[in-house]
């Protein structure tokens, strides 16, 4: 399997979701539904007060959750003389939960871990874990699980958490090996949350896509997110991504890439760059156009949407 790599600013960018997820970070700025049909935006109206009513209540069950969550110390994978074990579920204040792990190298070169894709409850959330062990030597690190990116999806109870590693170089940081995934089942896994967070304005169903806009949120890291509920039943690994998008009428340059696997889904937010809004005089977010890009993971099988319009209005 290939790792993705997105250039530019896109790239730069995945570096702060674990503290920005757009939207679906919990940030205090305006955040304005996306119009729907009557009665699937009443019922998104109804299902946001009741999860706004209860996040206090919600957050506090999840802490003492978490606190029980335990999983089997487990070999994930050995080779070339690396061996990566799951040592326990861990929770930390700042970064949230995680997986300590023990990373041995008993090979002849300093060697680096990594991760293609991290996986919980089936959404697909991002991760900064790197590491490099010298040969010869062994090193405990946490796999963190991003808690802005587990909040967005919905997720209180991880039950399964899907590793996909790789390794590299540590000098070169050329790949060494793309490794098969990996599955760790917590003691959670019977009352993992399963439910799709996928309340809001479906935009796109088509070829086993399926993307639904949430909401616009106006004081976002960047400057403005337009989050999104996308699910993948194609049969293949897609990266969605999207062109041609405009602003209450003016072009604007969307920073939007996520890779979704088969029969997995995700939320993740179109970005907007504050800069360019304040160009533009663009003071409130109403009106939105733009076509997806649905690619195959060697960027051969392409296939692009209609223009899309909706609105917060």
């Amino acid at each position: 399997m290939k790792k993705i790599k997105v250039l530019g600013l896109v790239a730069v960018m995945a570096v702060f979701s674990v503290m920005a997820l757009g939207s679906g970070s919990g940030s205090g700025g305006e955040k304005k539904e996306i119009t729907a049909g009557s009665a699937a935006e009443a019922s998104s109206e109804v299902q946001e007060t009741a999860e706004n009513g209860e996040e206090n209540t919600a957050d506090t069950a999840a802490e003492e959750a978490a606190a029980t969550v335990s999983i089997e110390e487990q070999v994930l994978f050995e080779q070339d003389g690396l061996k990566v074990t799951a040592v326990e579920y861990v929770t930390d204040s700042i970064w949230g939960d995680g997986i300590k792990l023990l990373i041995e190298n008993n090979g002849s070169s300093d060697i680096g871990v990594g991760c293609n894709a991290l996986i919980v409850n089936d959404y697909m959330i991002s991760d900064l874990f790197s590491t490099t062990v010298a040969a010869g030597k062994k090193d405990y690190e946490t796999l963190y699980l991003s808690s802005s990116a587990l909040k967005a999806a919905g997720i209180e109870n991880v039950g399964k958490i899907e590793i996909y590693f790789h390794t590299f170089d540590a000098e070169s940081y050329s790949t060494i090996a793309d490794m098969d995934c990996v599955t760790i089942q917590t003691s959670a896994y019977d009352s993992m949350d399963v439910a799709p967070n996928d309340a809001g304005q479906e935009l796109y169903n088509a070829d086993g896509i399926r993307i639904v806009g949430k909401y616009v949120d106006e004081n976002s890291f960047w400057g403005a997110a337009v989050l999104l509920y996308i699910e993948n039943n194609s049969g293949q690994n897609r990266i969605i991504q999207c062109e041609d998008m405009s602003i209450n009428g003016f072009m604007v340059t969307p920073y939007f890439s996520s890779t979704v696997y088969d029969g997995k889904k995700a939320i993740d937010d179109i970005t907007l760059m504050s800069s360019e809004l304040e160009e533009n005089n663009i003071t409130s977010v109403d009106d939105i156009e733009l076509k997806f890009k649905i690619i195959d993971e060697d960027y051969m099988d392409r296939t692009e949407s209609d223009v899309i319009h909706f609105s917060t209005k």
